[in-house]
């Protein structure tokens, strides 16, 4: 299954240490890594993948393929800016987030309109809409989007 990972473009080492545990137990359970493409979460969740030697597949916002992070195996140049984000939640079965600005927060709203099961892990709090589970830990991200598709 492809999931999509999204979240901070710059982040603590703690929230980089957490994506990069994502990526490795995505890519050690078969799963493909859609993402964002670029810094902070993206190239954390990448990099953990290729540490498994899973697929990443980068949607960047920018014409640039080269402006892709080096842990992106398939990257997909946009030239859409921000409107990218409905992509990148869109080639997900599900959704991961992890920590994020305002970014996050329009691919937490594509992802919810879509359907999409999504698990927060220290991403934004949204009392007021049903669909986003909130998790203390990666091995708990993973297991809800795997036990919800």
């Amino acid at each position: 299954m492809r999931v999509s990972v999204i979240g901070g473009s710059r982040v603590s080492d703690d929230q980089y240490r957490e994506a990069r545990t994502v990526g490795r137990l995505l890519a050690k359970a078969g799963h493909e890594v859609v993402c964002g493409g670029l810094t902070g979460v993206m190239e954390a969740v990448c990099r953990g993948a290729s540490d498994e030697g899973g697929h990443t597949i980068g949607i960047l916002p920018g014409e640039r393929r080269a402006a892709a992070n080096d842990y992106v195996d398939t990257v997909v140049a946009t030239g859409l800016g921000n409107a990218r984000n409905v992509l990148v939640v869109m080639n997900g079965a599900a959704v991961i987030a992890i920590d994020g600005k305002a970014g996050t927060l329009s691919e937490l709203g594509h992802a919810l309109d879509l359907g999409r099961p999504v698990a927060g892990l220290g991403t934004h709090e949204l009392d007021e809409l049903d669909g986003i589970e909130h998790v203390d830990s990666p091995e708990a991200a993973v297991e809800h989007v795997e036990s919800t598709v």
